[in-house]
């Protein structure tokens, strides 16, 4: 069995207190991979990041050894957005977040793709490759990589197909600046099903044919609330929702992706003793 640290496993963490905080969160319940936001995740604007707040956390996140940290975006971005005012305002917070992530030195900035608010797929999609575009051309030379998370198709949301993130990948002027992140319960409300051994190899396949496994750069896992092709996104604890164990020690014996961070994005309380549990369960599922 593997030991502990060789399995990239954590949490999303609060940074209440300031993002060196959630470094201290982490660490204290064994965590080995970590994501957190970098500003207030509801609001468009935040106070630029100062020299202390950057060195505490480049202090703390050496320390703890904890690496590749996943950085998520505020929930308010939308690429794709119809009224031209979010749009506006979602392109300029996208890049902010680019810059907050450069300056901390994390690596991975993962976003939902957009909703296309009636507009359409095609329309949407082009929309979100035109506001990544206009992001990296603003911060060239940047190590972070934009990395688009698939998602469950809830309402408008694009990105519940992966031909969708193909085609955004495929169709920025760098792609080399984009990878995926994997949520297991989006993809299985979206319809794929890695609940069971032949489903989850279909599902990877189909990924590798159309995408390719060396995009993803993290996962999020979460069991999910609804069922198989649902759309509806709703996060659930680790075996007590639909998806069920078998797809989770599938995947946290997949040696493919062993080298890659996976992020429990469950609901917790304030003492994490949930995080704690969950991550036992994964832990507990890998035989290899």
């Amino acid at each position: 069995m593997n030991t502990d640290t060789t399995i990239l496993l954590g949490a999303h963490m609060s940074i209440s207190g300031g993002v060196h905080t959630a470094v201290d969160r982490a660490t204290s319940i064994g965590c080995t991979a970590l994501q957190v936001f970098t500003k207030n995740n509801n609001q468009w604007r935040a106070k630029p990041l100062d020299s202390n707040d950057i060195q505490s956390y480049k202090r703390k996140i050496s320390e703890a050894r904890i690496a590749p940290v996943v950085a998520h975006d505020s929930y308010l971005i939308n690429l794709c957005a119809v009224n031209s005012e979010i749009l506006k305002k979602s392109r300029e917070a996208f890049i902010d977040e680019l810059n907050r992530c450069e300056q901390l030195g994390i690596q991975l900035l993962n976003f939902h793709p957009g909703a296309h608010g009636g507009a359409g797929e095609s329309d949407g999609i082009k929309k979100i490759i035109e506001s990544l575009n206009i992001a990296h051309e603003k911060t060239k030379g940047f190590h972070t990589l934009s990395v688009v998370e698939a998602t469950a198709g809830q309402g408008t949301a694009v990105g519940y197909k992966f031909e969708h993130l193909a085609e955004i990948i495929r169709g920025v002027d760098e792609p080399q600046r984009m990878a995926v992140c994997i949520d297991t319960c989006h993809i299985f409300a979206a319809g794929y099903n890695i609940g069971t051994g032949e489903g989850y190899e279909k599902t990877f396949q189909e990924f590798d044919e159309i995408v390719g496994l060396n995009r993803i750069a993290a996962f999020h896992v979460n069991d999910s609330k609804k069922g198989l092709g649902s759309h509806v996104d709703r996060h659930e604890h680790i075996g007590k929702g639909m998806i069920g164990l078998t797809g989770f020690g599938l995947l946290m014996n997949d040696q493919r992706f062993a080298a890659i961070p996976k992020i429990l994005e469950t609901p917790k309380s304030e003492d994490l003793h949930e995080d704690v549990e969950n991550m036992n369960v994964l832990k507990g599922l890998i035989t290899k």
